[in-house]
């Protein structure tokens, strides 16, 4: 990874010896005096991405982040022998490693209540709906993997773990907010498809061999909400991210949001109840999930050896 960070005068010196004692650093750069707002010094390191955590957690401990900033940036390749041996001599996997603050970023960033992530929701739930009434499991998919869900569960997890209320506020919101729109206007375009004369309550008794797990939750269905839990915090936090479009896949929320407005709109009160479970069981198995695989990465990383230098903390 690259940090790029911009440091009061008084500080470069210390920030400087930091990166310069830290074996997982491969490259470093101070520039004095690039940096305009804040005004400082600029210093920018390759690092191990097994030792980025460290060093940002030291960088704060001298209150860069408050006087200056850290940008954190990831390095898809790095053609140097310098590089090859700092990840060499960082302790851990660099796949493996986790970026705390980045983690927090992140899921802090991708689970407000914007604009989009209520368009996509909203979306994803009306195509869940369309998938039910036609009974298209194709259709379910292409639902599950446009919900942006997962966002605000990780990130109520990592607010709990690292104790972030602002964070867990604004989570705990775009879920309820989110599923909360998603499912009434859902509800809306059902009656409206319902008074064109297009389906009518005959679909609540209909057989569904595509779709009709969606409110069958059983005992698989929590194993499923638990492991795309681990599975999607895995995904959050290690430098692989492609897992996510199985995570995405493999639990049945906003299906089952789909189906708690179809049932809604035509009067189906055992038909949603059983969506609604299903629902409960997989945003509870995969918080739950995220949580306790969260806590072990964080006391399996911690037993890592430490290589950055003890610096004295700045006070505020």
């Amino acid at each position: 990874m690259q940090l790029r960070v911009t440091v009061p005068a008084d500080r470069t010196e210390q920030v400087r010896d930091l990166f310069a004692g830290d074996p997982g650093t491969a490259h470093l750069a101070v520039l004095p005096g690039a940096a305009v707002a804040p005004a400082g010094d600029l210093v920018v390191a390759d690092v191990a991405r097994e030792s980025a955590d460290a060093l940002v957690s030291a960088l704060r401990d001298l209150g860069v982040d408050r006087d200056g900033g850290i940008a954190m940036v990831a390095v898809d390749a790095a053609v140097s022998s310098a590089a090859r041996r700092a990840e060499e001599r960082a302790p851990g996997d660099g796949a493996d490693a986790v970026v705390w603050e980045q983690v927090v970023r992140t899921t802090d960033a991708e689970s407000s209540l914007s604009v989009s992530y209520l368009a996509f929701l909203t979306i994803a739930t009306l195509l869940a709906a369309v998938a039910i009434i036609n009974d298209s499991a194709i259709l379910v998919i292409g639902a599950m993997v446009l919900g942006p869900e997962f966002a605000p569960l990780a990130a109520l997890a990592v607010a709990v773990l690292h104790r972030r209320p602002s964070v867990l506020r604004q989570a705990a919101v775009s879920l309820l907010v989110g599923f909360a729109v998603a499912i009434a206007v859902t509800t809306l375009a059902v009656l409206v498809g319902r008074g064109l004369g297009w389906f009518g309550t005959e679909l609540l008794t209909a057989e569904r061999p595509e779709t009709g797990f969606i409110t069958a939750p059983d005992r698989w269905s929590v194993v499923v909400a638990v492991l795309a839990g681990v599975a999607g915090v895995l995904s959050l936090t290690s430098a692989k991210s492609g897992a996510l479009v199985g995570v995405f896949i493999s639990v049945t929320t906003v299906p089952a949001a789909a189906d708690m407005a179809v049932s809604l709109a035509l009067g189906g009160g055992t038909e949603l109840l059983r969506a609604a479970t299903q629902l409960g069981i997989n945003l509870v198995g995969i918080l739950v999930a995220a949580l306790a695989t969260l806590a072990v990465q964080r006391a399996v990383w911690h037993r890592m050896p430490r290589t950055v230098p003890k610096v004295e903390r700045v006070g505020a």
